[in-house]
């Protein structure tokens, strides 16, 4: 185990320095920036600020002061926003972790348990009636269902607030914003559940049937074990092991936030955030988010086989 992390830790690095560099010079290459683009700077101020913040200097000069910089902690300055990058990170990754942590909780345990009935009742009205929904949902534009889930909640029924994070000008603390912040959560957080559950669905249910024909499932019921444990122990338990390295994949997209979403119910993530500096070209920004992203991407891939490991022994990583 010992030599398999050493040696996917060596390819990590490797790999993270390659793309840094080629996500840099992508950057660094597109025509334009903010300095540039910004209509009300004279020729003048432009060229003193290009020099001030390093964007007249060669490419690979200024990835080398970017990746000097970045290993101390320190993944430079919004021009957009006139803040640490950092800074930024932590006031809004927050909030589409929130977000993303409990529609991906929702959604395994709503596809958990609907695929493991569909496969134990396949071809059944109940089968057929939740590929159905699983395939509407899957079809329909996710800005859609957003725009009509706050047209008849927050709308016509005025039950839930149609966007935001909290209550304009509201001041609660405690439970009072802990309340108004699920109650704004609420909309968001169905529709990112019902865009994530139709495919995770299908996933194990096409697993559970595969595993409810083998023959130690029949030896479990031969034992005269109930149904629900030969289900949700016996054959749950091998019917996840290919969703696990699903996992690894979940992590990028805890942090990196919904764009769409986000936008839609005016929630202030780093997915928005993200959105906001690609029009204003604020190429800090957007460097050290997409950097970050792919850290999350490798490590979540990592995490993957490892767990991988964890639950099937049988399987060798080194």
């Amino acid at each position: 185990m010992s030599t398999y992390l050493v040696k996917r830790l060596t390819y990590i690095l490797v790999i993270l320095l390659a793309a840094s560099f080629l996500i840099f010079s992508l950057y660094a290459l597109t025509p334009g920036d903010y300095v540039s683009s910004n209509i009300k700077l004279s020729p003048e101020r432009k060229a003193e600020l290009r020099e001030l913040y390093g964007l007249d200097k060669p490419l690979l000069d200024r990835y080398v002061i970017w990746i000097k910089n970045a290993l101390q902690g320190d993944f430079g300055y919004s021009l957009a926003q006139q803040k640490p990058v950092l800074t930024l990170f932590n006031e809004y990754i927050w909030n589409s972790f929130l977000l993303a942590a409990v529609s991906t909780f929702f959604t395994w345990l709503i596809a958990v348990v609907i695929g493991v009935i569909s496969a134990y009742k396949q071809y059944s009205w109940f089968d057929t009636l939740v590929m159905l929904i699983i395939f509407a949902a899957m079809s329909i534009p996710s800005f859609f269902i957003g725009l009509y889930l706050i047209k008849m909640f927050a709308v016509d029924l005025k039950w839930l607030p149609p966007g935001g994070m909290t209550t304009t000008g509201s001041n609660a603390t405690g439970l009072a914003y802990a309340k108004e912040v699920i109650q704004h959560m609420a909309l968001p957080v169905v529709v990112m559940t019902l865009l994530g559950i139709g495919s995770l669905t299908r996933y194990i249910r096409s697993n559970m049937i595969d595993v409810i024909k083998q023959d130690y499932i029949r030896t479990a019921r031969a034992k005269g074990l109930t149904e629900r444990k030969v289900l949700f122990t016996h054959a749950l338990r091998n019917a996840l092991l290919p969703a696990i390295t699903l996992i690894g994949f979940e992590l990028p997209g805890l942090f990196g936030g919904s764009l769409i979403i986000e936008k839609i119910f005016n929630w202030p993530g780093i997915g928005q955030l993200y959105m906001s500096s690609f029009s204003l070209r604020d190429y800090p920004l957007l460097m050290s988010f997409t950097v970050f992203i792919a850290i999350l991407t490798v490590l979540g891939t990592l995490l993957s086989d490892l767990l991988y490991r964890i639950a099937d022994p049988r399987v060798k990583l080194d």
